[in-house]
């Protein structure tokens, strides 16, 4: 521990990204539990079928799937690819939210070995220059300097390691949230226009990782 407090700047500054990560990653955790986003009181609703009821479940228990159910029964009396539409750019913005934070992850992924590979080769020059001008230099000095300057290149593999792996199990719940949302969606918008409009058909509505797909 005494030869990474000794590293100077560059560890503190990979302890400080470590900390953000950290923290990243049990927001995000917290944020893309699937009660959070299909909440099971309105996906009771959803299986009832009654539209009075789905609204007031929408509006008790806010959620992304709630969003998006409110979008597609607020445009009902639109054409349904002008509701499609709306439902794309809601889809969107939901996406979005749910990805917040994963682009932090990305960039500490990148830079947290390059920061320590320039962390320890900035201890090394110093330390090969003292032994090119002095023959005589103590050699057990030198070493240490060296094992302390790989320290920052350990540490900094260190974080980059499982913030990848957080980084890509949360990229693949968002892919999975996504399909999840566009099976509902899709099964919602044919109910409503099949029984509402007697619309049979059209376009299928998909909900992936980026947005709305008709």
């Amino acid at each position: 521990m005494r030869s990474f407090l000794d590293g100077g700047p560059f560890v503190w500054l990979l302890l400080g990204l470590s900390v953000t990560a950290l923290t990243v990653v049990l927001e995000r955790a917290w944020s893309l539990r699937r009660d959070r986003i299909l909440p099971r009181p309105l996906m009771d609703a959803l299986a009832d079928g009654d539209v009075a009821r789905l609204r007031g479940a929408c509006q008790g228990h806010p959620s992304p799937m709630a969003r998006l159910i409110l979008s597609i029964l607020d445009h009902l009396p639109w054409p349904k690819a002008e509701n499609v539409a709306a439902l794309e750019v809601r889809a969107r913005q939901e996406i979005a939210g749910l990805e917040r934070g994963l682009v932090i992850l990305e960039i500490i992924v990148g830079i947290a070995p390059l920061l320590g590979l320039v962390g320890t080769i900035y201890g090394i020059i110093p330390l090969l220059g003292d032994f090119g001008t002095n023959l005589q230099a103590d050699n057990a000095f030198i070493a240490k300097g060296m094992s302390i300057a790989l320290y920052k290149t350990v540490l900094g593999l260190l974080v980059a390691m499982p913030t990848l792996a957080a980084w890509s199990l949360f990229n693949k719940r968002v892919e999975l949230i996504g399909l999840e949302l566009e099976s509902v969606c899709d099964a919602l918008m044919r109910r409503q226009y099949l029984r509402d409009r007697g619309v049979g058909g059209g376009a299928i509505i998909g909900v992936g990782a980026e947005g709305v797909r008709p």
